[in-house]
């Protein structure tokens, strides 16, 4: 008959106590990390749930409570816009449905005007004549703003905020008076032509007033302006690492403004030109005093309506004149669409 051994009761004791002892390994960290990284996960949760967030109401506070709370802090807001409208309404909005309406007036039937401005051959010469100032106007001053743009851009805050300033100063002067010293410079006797004939490039004073170049000049001059702070603005935003990126892969400085820099400031290139086009349509004192026998649209415009009294003509091209600028905007929001949606420049 087989004895059972019975394990000692010290030994017992002994084993009991070791396995009362604390471990003294280290404790996994990796679980560790996940305890704490747990605890964060339900903190967040928990703050979810508190501001209405969590997963079960989602959607309804985003679809719903958010919105909501949005569209109420806009709305808000809306009152500021009530001076702005105290004076768009009754002295822009309401004279543009007076001169529309007035356009549809007069003999011959309701369309009679507008069939005098697209078929009358004096009127389309002075439409495209009036476009065709606009344009060269434009160009020049996109050429002239955009290098004073760009020097500005790169120039230490203060120097470019006096520079900046400088620009403005001529907006404090009117419009009139900056014509009148621009006769003056112009003139046969002037200080340009004095300068030219003094250094020998003229033998001969150069006529500049009564045939146009004297009224591009000036109007250059009044816009330049409407072309240098919309790039600034946006020169402002073009990360210089882009240029460093394009001169490490071997552009050179030319290749780096053209493929680089150019396209990057094409928004404010737009917009300046945009502007400048749409002021330029309707200028009417510095042609009148500049422009000679050629007569833009502003000038014909006021001729029909002070001196021929020919209100319903005189309305119906200036409905021209803003339809077109309507339109000229138009193009240029859809086209700036069209850019951010394929993923270019917005």
């Amino acid at each position: 008959m087989q004895q059972t051994t019975r394990p000692n009761a010290g030994a017992q004791s002994r084993l009991k106590l070791r396995n009362m002892r604390p471990s003294r390994r280290r404790p996994n960290r990796l679980w560790a990390a996940d305890v704490q990284t747990s605890a964060a996960q339900n903190f967040r949760r928990s703050e979810r749930s508190r501001s209405g967030n969590d997963e079960n109401n989602g959607n309804h506070v985003m679809g719903g409570t958010l919105i909501e709370r949005r569209q109420r802090r806009h709305s808000g807001h809306l009152w500021l816009l009530l001076p702005a409208a105290l004076l768009i309404l009754p002295f822009f909005v309401w004279p543009s449905v007076l001169i529309i309406g007035k356009s549809f007036s007069g003999d011959g039937g309701l369309l009679e005007q507008y069939r005098i401005v697209f078929t009358n051959p004096g009127i389309r010469a002075v439409l495209a004549y009036t476009f065709y100032v606009s344009a060269v106007v434009t160009v020049i001053t996109l050429l002239v703003g955009y290098p004073v743009a760009f020097v500005i851009t790169h120039l230490p805050k203060k120097i470019a905020t006096v520079c900046v300033a400088l620009i403005f100063l001529p907006f404090w002067v009117s419009t009139v008076i900056r014509t009148f010293a621009w006769m003056i410079i112009l003139g046969r006797k002037g200080p340009l032509n004095e300068a030219l004939m003094a250094i020998g490039l003229l033998s001969q004073p150069l006529r500049l007033l009564d045939n146009g170049v004297g009224m591009i000049i000036a109007m250059v001059y009044i816009q330049i302006p409407f072309m240098v702070i919309p790039l600034i603005n946006t020169m402002r935003t073009i990360d210089p690492s882009f240029m460093r990126a394009a001169a490490i892969l071997g552009a050179n400085p030319f290749w780096q403004i053209v493929r680089v820099y150019f396209p990057l400031s094409l928004p404010g290139a737009m917009v300046g030109s945009i502007l400048v086009f749409i002021s330029s349509l309707g200028f009417f004192v510095t042609p009148s005093l500049l422009g000679g026998s050629r007569t833009m649209l502003s000038i014909l415009i006021s001729q029909q309506a002070s001196r021929l009294l020919n209100w319903p003509l005189a309305s119906a091209l200036a409905t021209v004149a803003l339809v077109l600028t309507a339109a000229l905007f138009l193009v240029y929001k859809m086209a700036r669409g069209a850019t951010a949606k394929s993923g270019g420049i917005a």
